[in-house]
Protein backbone atom coordinates (compact mmCIF):
# COMPACT_ATOMS: atom_id res chain seq x y z
CA UNK A 1 0.00 0.00 0.00
CA UNK A 2 1.40 3.25 -1.05
CA UNK A 3 1.69 6.49 1.67
CA UNK A 4 0.26 9.36 0.94
CA UNK A 5 2.69 11.85 0.01
CA UNK A 6 1.26 14.40 2.71
CA UNK A 7 2.07 11.95 5.55
CA UNK A 8 6.30 13.37 5.60
CA UNK A 9 5.28 17.11 5.42
CA UNK A 10 6.80 18.61 8.42
CA UNK A 11 4.46 21.20 10.48
CA UNK A 12 4.79 25.18 9.00
CA UNK A 13 7.39 27.07 10.92
CA UNK A 14 4.70 29.52 12.51
CA UNK A 15 1.91 26.64 13.35
CA UNK A 16 5.24 24.73 15.35
CA UNK A 17 3.87 25.17 18.87
CA UNK A 18 7.34 23.71 19.95
CA UNK A 19 9.18 25.96 18.26
CA UNK A 20 7.56 29.13 18.61
CA UNK A 21 7.46 28.24 22.97
CA UNK A 22 10.93 27.74 22.73
CA UNK A 23 14.11 29.72 23.23
CA UNK A 24 14.99 30.27 19.52
CA UNK A 25 11.19 31.66 19.38
CA UNK A 26 11.27 34.25 21.74
CA UNK A 27 12.12 37.32 19.18
CA UNK A 28 9.14 35.93 17.74
CA UNK A 29 6.73 35.97 20.47
CA UNK A 30 8.40 39.33 21.43
CA UNK A 31 6.91 40.30 18.51
CA UNK A 32 3.78 39.05 18.63
CA UNK A 33 3.50 41.26 22.20
CA UNK A 34 4.06 44.26 19.92
CA UNK A 35 1.71 43.06 16.25
CA UNK A 36 -1.16 41.41 17.96
CA UNK A 37 -2.06 44.16 19.96
CA UNK A 38 -1.70 46.83 17.51
CA UNK A 39 -4.00 44.86 15.06
CA UNK A 40 -6.44 45.25 17.88
CA UNK A 41 -5.88 48.63 18.81
CA UNK A 42 -6.29 49.74 15.52
CA UNK A 43 -9.46 47.58 14.98
CA UNK A 44 -11.07 48.94 17.75
CA UNK A 45 -10.10 52.98 16.42
CA UNK A 46 -8.06 52.66 19.72
CA UNK A 47 -5.33 55.90 19.48
CA UNK A 48 -5.89 57.32 23.15
CA UNK A 49 -5.94 56.07 26.41
CA UNK A 50 -5.92 57.30 30.15
CA UNK A 51 -3.83 55.05 32.41
CA UNK A 52 -4.74 54.29 35.62
CA UNK A 53 -1.81 52.59 37.55
CA UNK A 54 -2.52 51.32 41.28
CA UNK A 55 -2.45 48.32 43.50
CA UNK A 56 -4.39 44.96 43.28
CA UNK A 57 -4.03 44.54 47.13
CA UNK A 58 -6.15 47.80 47.83
CA UNK A 59 -9.71 46.50 48.26
CA UNK A 60 -13.05 48.06 48.72
CA UNK A 61 -13.36 47.83 52.24
CA UNK A 62 -9.40 47.43 53.25
CA UNK A 63 -7.51 50.57 55.11
CA UNK A 64 -6.80 52.67 51.68
CA UNK A 65 -10.31 51.10 49.77
CA UNK A 66 -11.32 55.64 49.36
CA UNK A 67 -9.15 55.24 46.24
CA UNK A 68 -10.96 51.72 45.13
CA UNK A 69 -13.72 54.08 45.23
CA UNK A 70 -12.29 57.40 44.27
CA UNK A 71 -10.67 55.38 41.20
CA UNK A 72 -14.39 54.02 39.89
CA UNK A 73 -16.16 57.32 39.94
CA UNK A 74 -13.26 59.39 38.42
CA UNK A 75 -13.35 56.82 35.44
CA UNK A 76 -16.91 56.63 35.57
CA UNK A 77 -16.37 60.91 34.97
CA UNK A 78 -14.12 60.73 32.56
CA UNK A 79 -16.09 58.05 30.49
CA UNK A 80 -19.42 60.77 30.69
CA UNK A 81 -17.21 63.64 30.01
CA UNK A 82 -15.51 62.02 27.15
CA UNK A 83 -19.13 60.91 25.94
CA UNK A 84 -20.57 64.30 26.27
CA UNK A 85 -18.37 65.46 23.53
CA UNK A 86 -19.37 66.61 19.96
CA UNK A 87 -19.03 64.12 17.37
CA UNK A 88 -16.43 65.45 15.80
CA UNK A 89 -14.14 65.40 18.51
CA UNK A 90 -14.51 62.00 19.59
CA UNK A 91 -12.77 59.21 19.47
CA UNK A 92 -14.63 56.61 17.02
CA UNK A 93 -16.86 53.71 18.94
CA UNK A 94 -15.63 55.67 22.28
CA UNK A 95 -19.80 55.92 23.32
CA UNK A 96 -19.81 52.33 25.08
CA UNK A 97 -16.63 53.59 27.25
CA UNK A 98 -14.51 51.07 26.27
CA UNK A 99 -12.15 49.37 29.30
CA UNK A 100 -8.64 48.10 28.18
CA UNK A 101 -7.23 45.62 30.24
CA UNK A 102 -3.24 45.06 29.97
CA UNK A 103 -2.64 41.94 32.27
CA UNK A 104 0.54 40.42 32.55
CA UNK A 105 0.62 36.22 34.14
CA UNK A 106 2.31 36.69 37.80
CA UNK A 107 2.07 34.20 40.41
CA UNK A 108 -0.73 35.45 42.02
CA UNK A 109 -3.12 39.29 42.32
CA UNK A 110 -3.20 40.13 38.52
CA UNK A 111 -6.17 38.89 37.05
CA UNK A 112 -8.68 40.41 34.44
CA UNK A 113 -11.45 41.96 35.88
CA UNK A 114 -14.78 41.03 34.61
CA UNK A 115 -15.43 45.20 33.47
CA UNK A 116 -12.83 45.01 30.62
CA UNK A 117 -14.14 45.19 27.08
CA UNK A 118 -13.83 41.51 25.62
CA UNK A 119 -11.70 42.97 22.35
CA UNK A 120 -9.49 45.20 24.43
CA UNK A 121 -8.63 42.44 27.56
CA UNK A 122 -4.72 41.55 26.59
CA UNK A 123 -2.74 38.99 28.66
CA UNK A 124 1.35 39.94 28.08
CA UNK A 125 4.18 37.77 28.91
CA UNK A 126 7.00 40.12 28.67
CA UNK A 127 6.79 42.88 31.38
CA UNK A 128 8.30 45.29 28.91
CA UNK A 129 5.80 45.10 26.11
CA UNK A 130 3.04 45.26 28.88
CA UNK A 131 4.80 48.68 29.86
CA UNK A 132 5.15 49.77 25.86
CA UNK A 133 0.93 49.35 25.32
CA UNK A 134 0.64 51.37 28.87
CA UNK A 135 2.97 54.15 27.86
CA UNK A 136 2.80 54.72 23.76
CA UNK A 137 -0.88 54.97 23.78
CA UNK A 138 -1.54 57.31 27.13
CA UNK A 139 -2.06 60.73 26.86
CA UNK A 140 -2.41 60.79 30.75
CA UNK A 141 -1.51 58.40 33.52
CA UNK A 142 -3.15 59.02 36.81
CA UNK A 143 -1.66 56.90 39.87
CA UNK A 144 -3.33 55.24 42.60
CA UNK A 145 -1.40 54.07 45.80
CA UNK A 146 0.97 51.37 44.78
CA UNK A 147 3.43 49.46 45.64
CA UNK A 148 6.63 47.83 44.01
CA UNK A 149 4.48 47.17 40.44
CA UNK A 150 3.24 51.00 40.73
CA UNK A 151 6.70 52.63 41.37
CA UNK A 152 8.29 50.92 38.67
CA UNK A 153 5.40 51.66 36.33
CA UNK A 154 5.76 55.32 37.43
CA UNK A 155 9.28 56.26 37.69
CA UNK A 156 9.84 54.40 34.25
CA UNK A 157 7.19 56.85 32.54
CA UNK A 158 8.81 59.93 34.62
CA UNK A 159 12.27 58.92 33.08
CA UNK A 160 10.69 58.51 30.18
CA UNK A 161 9.08 62.41 30.42
CA UNK A 162 12.29 63.38 31.80
CA UNK A 163 14.56 62.16 28.92
CA UNK A 164 12.65 63.81 26.20
CA UNK A 165 11.85 60.00 25.08
CA UNK A 166 8.48 60.93 24.59
CA UNK A 167 7.38 63.24 21.98
CA UNK A 168 3.94 63.80 22.88
CA UNK A 169 2.90 65.73 25.47
CA UNK A 170 1.85 63.46 28.69
CA UNK A 171 0.20 64.17 32.04
CA UNK A 172 1.24 61.72 34.52
CA UNK A 173 -1.06 62.65 38.10
CA UNK A 174 -0.62 61.27 41.77
CA UNK A 175 -3.42 60.66 43.43
CA UNK A 176 -3.40 60.84 47.29
CA UNK A 177 -0.53 63.51 48.29
CA UNK A 178 -0.08 62.51 51.57
CA UNK A 179 0.31 58.62 50.33
CA UNK A 180 2.76 59.89 47.90
CA UNK A 181 4.50 62.29 49.71
CA UNK A 182 5.26 59.75 52.68
CA UNK A 183 6.53 57.18 50.03
CA UNK A 184 8.85 59.30 47.61
CA UNK A 185 10.47 62.45 48.96
CA UNK A 186 10.77 64.02 45.85
CA UNK A 187 11.74 67.16 46.89
CA UNK A 188 14.97 65.56 48.22
CA UNK A 189 15.78 64.33 45.15
CA UNK A 190 15.85 67.44 43.48
CA UNK A 191 17.93 68.74 47.08
CA UNK A 192 20.57 65.99 46.59
CA UNK A 193 20.99 66.76 43.21
CA UNK A 194 19.55 63.54 41.75
CA UNK A 195 16.88 65.17 39.77
CA UNK A 196 16.39 68.32 38.24
CA UNK A 197 14.26 71.38 40.34
CA UNK A 198 12.11 71.38 37.05
CA UNK A 199 11.90 67.90 36.81
CA UNK A 200 9.38 68.29 39.43
CA UNK A 201 6.82 69.95 37.41
CA UNK A 202 6.78 66.85 35.53
CA UNK A 203 3.94 65.27 37.82
CA UNK A 204 0.97 67.13 39.70
CA UNK A 205 -0.79 65.75 43.13
CA UNK A 206 -4.30 65.80 43.69
CA UNK A 207 -6.25 64.42 46.27
CA UNK A 208 -10.26 64.70 45.10
CA UNK A 209 -11.89 63.09 42.32
CA UNK A 210 -13.30 66.73 40.78
CA UNK A 211 -10.22 68.59 41.04
CA UNK A 212 -8.32 65.90 39.11
CA UNK A 213 -11.17 65.85 36.58
CA UNK A 214 -10.73 69.75 35.95
CA UNK A 215 -7.03 69.29 35.99
CA UNK A 216 -7.38 66.46 33.33
CA UNK A 217 -10.19 68.05 31.37
CA UNK A 218 -8.12 70.94 30.82
CA UNK A 219 -4.78 69.09 29.90
CA UNK A 220 -6.46 67.22 27.34
CA UNK A 221 -8.54 69.82 25.80
CA UNK A 222 -5.82 72.56 25.73
CA UNK A 223 -3.09 69.66 24.07
CA UNK A 224 -5.32 67.25 22.09
CA UNK A 225 -8.92 68.52 21.70
CA UNK A 226 -8.41 71.73 19.27
CA UNK A 227 -10.01 71.41 16.47
CA UNK A 228 -6.49 71.03 14.09
CA UNK A 229 -5.79 68.50 15.95
CA UNK A 230 -8.66 65.94 15.57
CA UNK A 231 -7.75 63.36 13.39
CA UNK A 232 -9.88 60.69 10.59
CA UNK A 233 -11.47 57.66 12.70
CA UNK A 234 -9.53 55.26 10.05
CA UNK A 235 -5.62 56.86 10.99
CA UNK A 236 -3.50 54.58 12.96
CA UNK A 237 -3.00 54.43 16.99
CA UNK A 238 -1.14 57.25 17.84
CA UNK A 239 2.39 55.81 19.04
CA UNK A 240 4.68 57.86 20.84
CA UNK A 241 8.17 58.94 18.98
CA UNK A 242 11.09 60.34 20.48
CA UNK A 243 12.19 63.92 20.78
CA UNK A 244 15.77 63.26 20.58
Amino acid sequence: MKKSRHMNRAPLAYKNEAFLDSWNGRAIRILAEYLEPLDRFSREKIRDTVVFFGSARITEDGPLGRYYHEAREFARLITQWSNALEPPNRRARDAGGKSIGLNIALPHEQYPNPYITPELNFEFNYFFMRKFWFAYLAKALIVFPGGFGTLDELTELLTLAQTQKLEKKIMIMLYGREYWREIINFDALARHGMISPEDLELMEFVDDVHTAMDHLKKFLTENYLQPQQIRAAEEMPDIAKSRL
